[in-house]
């Protein structure tokens, strides 16, 4: 599986951002995947952000982007994107898409099989 992210940019605070993976090597409803969001700012430990099932159907958020960032997913784009909306400095971070199989909707990163490089999202105060 080969995941691949991009949207990362600078914004200002307040602002929105989207970010999007594309996914290949995998058939997203046929492997159940789910996708995610994992997110690491500089001198910080890396966290979960956000991760939806492959049917889009459940949904985990982090409490700190919970009624700002959105995740979605098209299964027939392989693909999944993070709308995030009302940005804050604290949100600055590169920014990671991951994927598991038959997974559930974990939060834990060990249960993350797959990773894409890192997009950087940085929001000027």
């Amino acid at each position: 599986v080969q995941l691949q992210a991009s949207g990362g940019g600078l914004v200002q605070a307040g602002g929105s951002l989207r970010l999007s993976c594309a996914a290949s090597g995998l058939t997203f409803s046929r492997s159940r995947y789910t996708m995610g969001w994992f997110r690491q700012a500089p001198g910080k430990e890396r966290e979960f952000v956000a991760a939806a099932s492959w049917s889009g159907g459940a949904a985990n958020y982090a409490d700190s982007v919970k009624g700002r960032f959105t995740i979605s997913r098209d299964n027939a784009q392989n693909t999944v994107a993070l709308q995030m909306n009302s940005l804050k400095s604290e949100d600055t971070a590169t920014y990671y898409c991951v994927a598991c199989a038959f997974c559930g909707v974990p939060v834990r990163e060990q249960q993350y099989r797959s990773w894409g490089q890192g997009t950087l999202v940085t929001v000027s105060s």
